[in-house]
């Protein structure tokens, strides 16, 4: 099978030819591999080659959904056993996993085979991928820029052509933000519909959840289904529907209404191609028949719900940074220096007032269920600003050294008071102040690739559903894939085998 027509079928697509026998799994292994091995020295996508383990795979019968199709996992919270699970950070460099992880073990079973894993920022910390340990993924339409974060390393390799899909996860928008990125379709699943374990039975008590990045509608509700489902070590049994999930894809999903919003407190002035994304996806969903509606402002205090997300992001940081420490015996200076600094941040908020903060999200979610009273889904970018330059988010030298000097005193705790917190939420969250509201309510939310600058940089438009409403963003996304494809673009690393094209 030559790359070209490799990366012209989706996954399903890549099994079906395996099941009649128009192509081996091993012959699929080798083009898969030959892509990687031409982009990645390019785009740092992936920081673990599992040529062996795929290799073994392929001596024993295969069997699901996708058996034979080459995959990547993602190189946090994604156990292979026997392997390390790095988490991009050099305190678990070292340290292998004792057993798959529930959704591994799923792949696994769906007949996936695993080859390598992907770049990934330290503890998926940050919404681009550029950790000290591996250095920066590099995104394959514009490698002078980020592909998105934490799961930025399976977003250029699925971008790039080395897998049709691959595994990602979402604390604060990292499936969702990658996919935005980098032309993909992104799914963020509802609260407790993937399970997390066996380790953890939930993580970052229930806002964050596994899933994947694809090219195709109907690979990321395929993959659902593999997925979705309690475990015996899980917290509850969430409920799923009659149907499948890849079953929706191509019903009619109805006349919905759909509220829209470009509105953002943490950044009043979006990019105008986010904002233009928007509108553009607006006019379609209007000629589709659905009743479209601007809202003037977000139906939820989203600086409040941000500081909440932060709060709740760093103290659940100070815990991983000390459970890393715990399991690897290493030091803090095995730990990135910003890493360092919001593990300081969390260990300054009292016990009562972190539960302060969670228990705030029955507020945002009490709002948010307000609205879907009147609407059926919330659309806004996905992101607000153009993928950032690779170091533009850099912590300056300045609030590095001072954050040193504070770090070494043990008075970090006095960086909350430095107003910190609000030049990082302008920082960090300021290109993507819409994806942590699906994640502290617990919501499903979905990224889709309707909109190109005219210099060639994907900008997704996200879809956020009431509980349950994994089933109607699929069809909705499937009537949008029919009505704006996607298929045919390619990324220049993609159709070049090389680095693309920096703007």
């Amino acid at each position: 099978m030559r790359p070209d027509e490799y990366r012209s079928h989706d996954a399903l697509g890549l099994a079906a030819l395996v099941r009649t026998g128009e192509v081996t799994p091993g012959e699929l292994l080798e083009v898969a591999m030959q892509q990687a091995d031409a982009v990645n020295p390019h785009l740092n996508a992936i920081i673990r080659r599992m040529d062996a383990q795929a290799r073994e795979r392929l001596t024993g019968p295969l069997d699901g959904p996708f058996a034979g199709v080459p995959f990547l996992i993602k190189d946090l919270g994604q156990d292979y056993r026997g392997l390390p699970t790095s988490a991009g950070s050099r305190a678990l460099a070292d340290l292998p996993a004792a057993e798959h992880a529930t959704v591994v073990q799923r792949w696994l079973d769906s007949g996936l085979v695993v080859f390598g894993k992907t770049n990934t920022p330290e503890f998926g910390a940050k919404g681009i991928t550029e950790p000290d340990l591996f250095g920066p993924a590099r995104n394959p339409w514009d490698t002078s820029r980020t592909p998105g974060g934490s799961s930025g390393g399976s977003a250029a390799a699925v971008a790039a052509g080395v897998v049709p899909v691959a595994g990602a996860n979402d604390g604060g928008g990292s499936i969702r933000i990658p996919a935005a990125c980098c032309g993909l379709v992104g799914l963020k699943p509802g609260r407790g519909l993937v399970p997390m374990g066996p380790v953890q039975g939930e993580a970052m008590h229930g806002a964050a959840t596994h899933g994947v990045v694809s090219r195709s509608v109907r690979d990321t509700a395929a993959m659902l289904d593999v997925l979705s489902g309690g475990e015996p070590s899980g917290p509850y049994v969430p409920g799923t529907p009659s149907d499948t999930f890849l079953s929706q894809v191509g019903r009619d999903p109805g006349r919905l209404r759909i509220g829209v919003c470009t509105a953002s407190s943490i950044n009043p002035e979006p990019h105008p191609e986010a904002v233009a994304a928007v509108e553009a996806s607006a006019r379609a969903l209007s000629d589709l028949g659905h009743h479209v509606e601007f809202l003037d402002e977000p139906p939820v205090d989203d600086l409040a719900l941000a500081r909440d997300f932060l709060t709740t992001w760093f103290v659940y940081l100070a815990w991983q940074v000390d459970d890393a420490k715990r399991r690897s015996g290493r030091k803090d200076r095995s730990f990135e220096l910003d890493t360092q600094i919001m593990a300081a941040l969390g260990r300054a908020h009292s016990s009562v007032e972190y539960v302060d903060t969670v228990m705030r999200r029955h507020d945002h979610v009490r709002r948010l269920s307000g609205y879907f009273t009147g609407y059926d889904l919330l659309m806004t970018p996905t992101l607000a600003d153009l993928p950032p330059r690779i170091g533009a988010l850099d912590t300056p030298r300045v609030a590095r050294r001072a954050a040193t000097g504070l770090l070494k005193t043990r008075t970090a705790g006095l960086l909350r008071h430095s107003g910190l917190v609000e030049s990082m939420i302008d920082a960090n969250l300021n290109w993507i102040p819409y994806t942590q509201l699906a994640n502290l309510t617990g919501r499903p939310a979905l990224s889709l690739p309707l909109h190109w600058t005219p210099e060639g940089v994907p900008m997704g438009v996200q879809f956020t559903a009431p509980l349950e409403g994994e089933s109607m963003l699929l069809r909705l996304a499937g009537q949008l894939e029919q009505a704006l494809p996607w298929d045919h673009r390619q990324p220049p690393a993609a159709e070049t085998g090389g680095a693309g094209r920096p703007r």
